[in-house]
């Protein structure tokens, strides 16, 4: 049984290849047979777009008639804000859109997955948000 995308590996590499790799497992292959140990082929999973800061400032400057160096500065203010606020050990709540806060971590052992040694994982904080329910049903509804 050949699949379309082994072969488009193939042809990409030009050379004979022993193991072609697939999302959750690894296909052995012959030289006429694929064994497919999954069906989900890692060539054909689409991955999501995540917006990065530059295209976040875009759509700012243009949402608002505001210029790009602008909205640039807008987004460094609410950043600092919300970290400096944070740093307090304050919240940062916006209604309708979500809480940023801080949440302490306690101290606890973990194992090194290589050796399987216990390590000691230090008490930290952590940055936490909690989206609010104006926000999460807009989301879950698909309405901008």
């Amino acid at each position: 049984m050949t699949i379309g995308s082994v072969d488009m590996w193939k042809a990409a590499t030009g050379k004979g290849f022993k193991y072609v790799f697939f999302l959750a497992n690894i296909c052995k292959c012959d030289k006429r047979e694929y064994i497919c140990l999954t069906s989900k082929n890692y060539f054909t999973q689409k991955r999501k777009k995540a917006m990065n800061k530059a295209e976040l400032i875009d759509a700012m400057a243009k949402d608002s008639g505001i210029t790009k160096t602008q909205a640039n500065e807008a987004l460094d203010s609410f950043t600092n804000a919300v970290v400096t606020t944070l740093k307090k050990g304050d919240r940062v709540t916006l209604v309708g859109f979500g809480t940023f806060s801080v949440s302490d971590r306690s101290a606890r052992n973990g194992r090194n997955p290589q050796t399987g040694e216990v390590i000691k994982i230090k008490a930290r904080k952590v940055p936490k948000f909690k989206a609010g329910k104006e926000f999460s049903t807009k989301i879950s509804s698909g309405k901008k």
